[in-house]
Parts: structure tokens; C-alpha cells; sequence
């Protein structure tokens, strides 16, 4: 995989903490601890930014609102079109 560097300064006891934390998980050195935090909470911010999660009975509200849709409106077929010609999708 490519690599590339990223440079930060730390307080010193910030980076005492995180040394210890480094080595109490058994990581190799501060920089494995490092990018395993941003990798995991990259993915979970990612993750929470990228999903909806809803209750059971709003689910169930949702979909039948959905079921009982009408034919769209005129509004809002020009409002497709708009969209269409403005290269929205």
C-alpha cells in the first residue's frame, strides 16, 4: 500500500500518554497507534455521516407513507426537469 507522511507536534504529555497506551496494546510503535486511531475513527465517523438508522415504528411510518404515494405533481415534475437540465440527478 503507498504511504504518505504526516507531520504533527504533540504536548509532551500528550505524547507520554499515548506512548504508554502504544505500548500497554502491544503496538509496535507510536505511529501504529496513531494511524489505528484514525483509521478507526475515520471509518466510524465515515460510517455514522454515510447511514440513517431509525426506530422499528418510524421505519414502519415511513414505508406507509410511501405506500400510499400519489402520482407527482405538476411542481414537482418541473422541479425534476430543472434538476435534469441543471445536471442534477
Amino acid at each position: 500500500m503507498p504511504t504518505t507522511r504526516f507531520d504533527m507536534r504533540l504536548d509532551q504529555e500528550i505524547k507520554a500518554k499515548a506512548e504508554k497506551a502504544s505500548a500497554l496494546l502491544g503496538l509496535k510503535s507510536l505511529t501504529e497507534y496513531i494511524v489505528k486511531l484514525i483509521d478507526d475513527n475515520a471509518t466510524q465517523v465515515i460510517a455514522q455521516h454515510e447511514s440513517i438508522i431509525v426506530e422499528n415504528d418510524i421505519f414502519d411510518l415511513f414505508i406507509s407513507a410511501c405506500e400510499k404515494t400519489q402520482k407527482p405533481n405538476k411542481a414537482l415534475l418541473d422541479a425534476k426537469a430543472f434538476a435534469k437540465e441543471q445536471g442534477i440527478k
